[in-house]
């Protein structure tokens, strides 16, 4: 009978361990979804108190996007100052698509999250798509040039399957003239060609930007 007992203590014990750990879970779940909600609306009040209650900064939320990538394309100015000072934060840490917190700052065009994540260590450099590329397709002049003052490779080349297009192919081809005529100037190779056979000044003619295509020959 104790023996009886014993067992079906050890069970009752271990059903409640079980359904705690299950509202735990519920309850960290919850956090992350007020996180993330809390990150597009640039709450940094909510943000830091959920922090500080154990939410993972390197979270990502359902459509794949850390917490940093979010906030910057959100403009969330506030609640980046927060994730970048989070201790154990990934500045470069990607999107499930592959975009890091600096290419799409540099997308946005928002100068402020740039030189932020920069000071922070954010890396110019990487595989495939560049933050420079995503200055030239937004015609950001100003960031394409700080861009390249902190080492970037002006003549970087995105992967073959997405079409092996370089910073100048991108700005041709997205109609910045201003943009293409300063990479240029800083001197982009307008000889390299695409996964087509492409040069810049034949992706500009394409897409119907003959001034883009006459200022590149």
């Amino acid at each position: 009978m104790t023996t009886r007992r014993t067992f079906l203590a050890t069970l009752a014990a271990a059903g409640a361990t079980y359904a705690l750990s299950g509202v735990a879970a519920l309850a960290v779940a919850d956090d992350a979804v007020d996180f993330f909600r809390a990150v597009e609306m640039d709450d940094a009040r909510s943000v830091k108190s959920l922090l500080g209650r154990g939410v993972d900064p390197n979270g990502t939320s359902r459509a794949g996007e850390p917490a940093l990538v979010l906030a910057v394309r959100e403009g969330s100015m506030q609640v980046l100052d927060v994730l970048l000072a989070a201790p154990g934060i990934r500045v470069d840490a990607p999107a499930m698509n592959g975009n890091t917190a600096l290419m799409m700052a540099a997308f946005k065009g928002n100068r402020p999250a740039v030189d932020a994540l920069l000071a922070k260590g954010a890396a110019v450099n990487r595989e495939g798509w560049t933050p420079l590329h995503y200055a030239a397709a937004a015609g950001d002049v100003g960031i394409a040039g700080l861009l390249l003052q902190r080492g970037a490779r002006i003549d970087a080349v995105s992967p073959k399957a997405s079409g092996a297009y370089t910073p100048l192919m991108m700005a041709a081809r997205e109609g910045r003239e201003e943009c293409a005529v300063f990479l240029a100037g800083k001197g982009a190779d307008r000889r390299r060609k695409n996964a087509e056979g492409l040069d810049a000044a034949r992706i500009a003619e394409r897409a119907d930007h003959r001034s883009i295509a006459a200022a590149l020959r």
